[in-house]
């Protein structure tokens, strides 16, 4: 346990910090081999969003849902957004889907053919409508375009056609409204992708204009990538959008956020801080992206957010007076002992008084194991078809 004092001095930074759920990870999902049904899973987007209530009401860190159309398509988003609120959350990020479509085999927003493009133009123009009606701020775009062999595309020629397809999107967003723009080095496509690194992200959005910014999913970077100092690049340039949080041990996992390197959290949200990316003034949304094929979904989500809320507590805990002089010095090791310090640090029977001390369950991963809700779960989602990714 930290002294007091220390973590009283960063306990008040702790307030408001918010990680918006991604309703699909309540769903069944699995790998290119098999997915798994479990018992209790959503039939509905009501029962997702029930589901991510529950997590916020355990953990008072997730008060928006994410939603990825089609998979979350209804007739009436306003009676949606009001079943939200009525269970204690918001509907956040609207992401868009242009990787399950026969027409998408060769691309979508890059397809050589006008219809096909444009067909993709029109689905992200409805999920822009979608926004209107749910309040969202983020459209959210990750593309799954690319190619597998050398030769089979112009690699310059979708470069521009994404440009403008990205420029049409761009024109209909709304005054309050942001183009969000993610980035994966592979896969699906695997000699190419078309937007495969921040670089290339960050030259799209930079000629789109201010309200088109950058999406860091953790997982999306090959092994041994630098991503704090990616996250530092992008604060820095003042396009980092927002966070897709996950773990990863070899590819793009989606595990839980923190299980494969917890450390690698702590460097990066320590970078959020320092380049003024945490706090109420900052436009960064955290957000998990995270699929849980063989862990039960809604302790895992809890999970998720509580390492997240560990690290950041971590984080700010860097005596960021002490690294300085040390940097600035040349005191290589001492100016990596205040960074350790401060990741060595056991903040978790802080964490547990302060959530205490607002209502919170101090244990939030025991509080719902004895709540009940997933035998209820359980007992009550009996027929109907399970929801999944497929």
């Amino acid at each position: 346990m930290t002294s007091q004092s220390g973590f009283a001095a960063i306990a008040d930074r702790l307030e408001g910090q918010a990680i918006e759920l991604p309703s699909w990870a309540f769903g069944n999902s699995g790998t290119r081999f098999k997915v798994f049904g479990t018992a209790g899973t959503p039939r509905s987007v009501k029962e997702k969003i029930a589901d991510a209530a529950t997590v916020h009401r355990f953990t008072g860190l997730a008060p928006s849902v994410a939603l990825h159309i089609p998979w979350d398509k209804v007739d009436d988003y306003a009676a949606l957004s009001a079943y939200a609120e009525d269970h204690g959350v918001r509907l956040g990020t609207i992401n868009s889907n242009t990787f399950q479509d026969d027409d998408y085999k060769f691309g979508a927003l890059t397809h050589v053919d006008a219809k096909i493009r444009q067909k993709a133009i029109d689905h992200h123009l409805e999920c822009l409508d979608i926004m209107d009606a749910t309040g969202s701020r983020d459209l959210k775009i990750w593309l799954a375009d690319g190619s597998n062999y050398p030769g089979q595309a112009d690699l310059r020629g979708r470069q521009d056609r994404l440009a403008e397809s990205l420029a049409t999107i761009y024109e209909r967003l709304g005054a309050d409204q942001r183009l969000v723009l993610e980035y994966k080095f592979f896969e699906p496509a695997f000699y190419h992708t078309d937007v495969p690194d921040w670089g290339t992200a960050y030259a799209q959005v930079t000629a789109l204009g201010d309200r088109a910014v950058v999406c860091l999913d953790t997982g999306h970077h090959a092994p041994g990538t630098n991503i704090e100092f990616i996250v530092m690049q992008l604060l820095r340039l003042g396009k980092l959008g927002s966070f897709d949080f996950n773990s990863r041990f070899y590819a793009d996992d989606d595990l839980i956020v923190g299980a494969a390197d917890p450390f690698q959290l702590f460097r990066i949200l320590f970078e959020v801080i320092r380049g003024g990316g945490y706090g109420p003034d900052s436009e960064v949304a955290f957000m998990l992206d995270q699929c849980h094929n063989v862990e039960e979904k809604i302790p895992g989500q809890i999970r998720s957010v509580l390492n997240v809320q560990e690290m950041t507590a971590r984080a700010l805990l860097v005596d960021s007076d002490a690294l300085e002089a040390a940097q600035e010095s040349g005191d290589v090791l001492g100016a990596h002992q205040v960074l350790m310090d401060a990741f060595y640090t056991d903040v978790r029977g802080d964490l547990a008084e302060w959530r205490a001390s607002r209502g919170l369950p101090a244990d939030p991963m025991r509080a719902y194991a004895e709540s009940g809700y997933q035998a209820e779960i359980e007992a009550t989602r009996v027929g109907g078809t399970q929801l999944s990714w497929t």
